[in-house]
């Protein structure tokens, strides 16, 4: 979906498919018709932007073979799709039952993370529409905190850098402009915008910046407005954000309100949790750690990394986090220019909700996801943009 900004210039929205995870050629066609045309339907559109999601195996297959890129491009131009940004975050099994720690790897300071992303890039321009020449990736904050040490963060500052350079040959090349954008993740080495500051100074290239996700922005009690003009004012570009919400309990003391967390405490994927104390941030790894260990104080509210859809808040006594959304799409997006370009729905754990909350079926989630992209466009209109055909 594109909107144009009183500025004159295009926003693009777009809804993420690792909701829908494959990792061969065949399985993204069989999503593409599956899932993201459905959307597309439902919203009434003859075009929608889908953050396309490329696991190794798929992202390997289509830089070796030209004919099936093609392949896959001719199939988006026929079901009314087009891709402007890929998620480059997840490097495989992100369907698997237990994802956890494993989505972290490999991380930036590992050989495979700056070959696939390179593979990623050069799909891109292959992806991208014909109109357009910028395209952007999202990828993970260089590694999980455990693997920080002076030496990872060298090797990951050198493939950056590294990957930089090869982008403005890729664009000397193809005529098209890829940028990577660092997602700052709770319990990462980038766990904050704050954090993102250092590392991406340090590499000095405009290439590379910050992918802001709303929900790990509000998982970390990050103030939108100050983080997002600290990063202005450091320099440091945001090529991407993702919008999402995260689930917040006001009075986690209450039993109550610990009977209807543990309902969001799963096996698949992990769910940092934080809460702001008078001491800092405090927080665990894993909701259920919060939970059963009581590692956490809970006098205050308690937010946790799990990305609850858009449009329909779990119900009382827990709410999300839409209004960080909100504030925060309102300084990327609201002001005389916009911050970024590119925006993107992530909402990948439909099937990792409580059981009663799950769509039971591919109308049912097509149907959840139009409701989040309906929502989405609606909060753009309001800060006065117009969509576009």
């Amino acid at each position: 979906m594109r909107f144009r900004h009183p500025d004159g210039s295009t926003v693009h929205l777009a809804y993420c498919t690792n909701v829908h995870p494959a990792e061969t050629l065949d399985g993204i066609l069989a999503q593409l018709r599956d899932h993201c045309e459905p959307v597309r339907r439902r919203l009434g559109r003859d075009r929608l932007g889908i953050g396309l999601w490329l696991a190794r195996d798929a992202a390997h297959a289509l830089t070796a073979d030209p004919a099936a890129l093609r392949r896959l491009r001719r199939a988006l131009d026929r079901r009314g799709l087009e891709v402007v940004t890929l998620n480059g975050f997840p490097y495989q099994g992100f369907g698997a039952e237990h994802v956890k720690y494993r989505v972290y790897r490999p991380d930036w300071s590992e050989p495979e993370r700056l070959a696939h992303t390179t593979d990623l890039a050069r799909l891109l321009t292959g992806l991208l529409p014909d109109d357009l020449t910028d395209g952007t990736i999202s990828t993970l904050p260089l590694a999980w905190r455990t693997r920080s040490d002076p030496r990872t963060a060298e090797t990951a500052r050198t493939a950056l850098t590294t990957l930089a350079t090869r982008l403005d040959a890729l664009e000397h090349l193809t005529g098209r402009s890829i940028r990577i954008a660092l997602e700052p993740e709770p319990g990462c080495t980038v766990e904050t915008t704050a954090d993102a500051i250092a590392p991406l100074t340090a590499i000095g290239s405009p290439r590379i910046g910050v992918c802001v996700d709303t929900c790990h922005l509000a998982t970390s009690f990050e103030q939108p407005r100050p983080a997002l003009e600290a990063l202005t004012r450091a320099g440091i570009t945001i090529p991407k954000a993702q919008l999402s919400a995260a689930l917040h309990a006001e009075e986690p003391h209450l039993p109550e309100v610990r009977e209807a967390l543990a309902a969001f405490a799963e096996p698949r994927f992990l769910h940092q949790t934080r809460t702001r104390t008078a001491a800092g941030l405090r927080g665990t790894d894993d909701l259920g750690e919060a939970l059963h260990d009581r590692a956490l104080p809970d006098s205050t509210p308690w937010r946790a990394h799990f990305h609850v859809p858009l449009h329909a808040p779990p119900a009382p006594p827990l709410t999300s986090t839409l209004p960080v959304l909100q504030d925060t799409l309102a300084v990327l997006i609201g002001g005389p220019t916009p911050l970024t370009h590119h925006l993107e729905v992530e909402t990948y754990t439909w099937q990792a909700l409580p059981p009663a909350q799950r769509p039971r079926n591919r109308t049912q989630l097509a149907e959840g996801i139009a409701a989040e992209l309906a929502l989405a466009r609606e909060l753009l209109t309001d800060l006065g943009l117009k969509e576009l055909p």
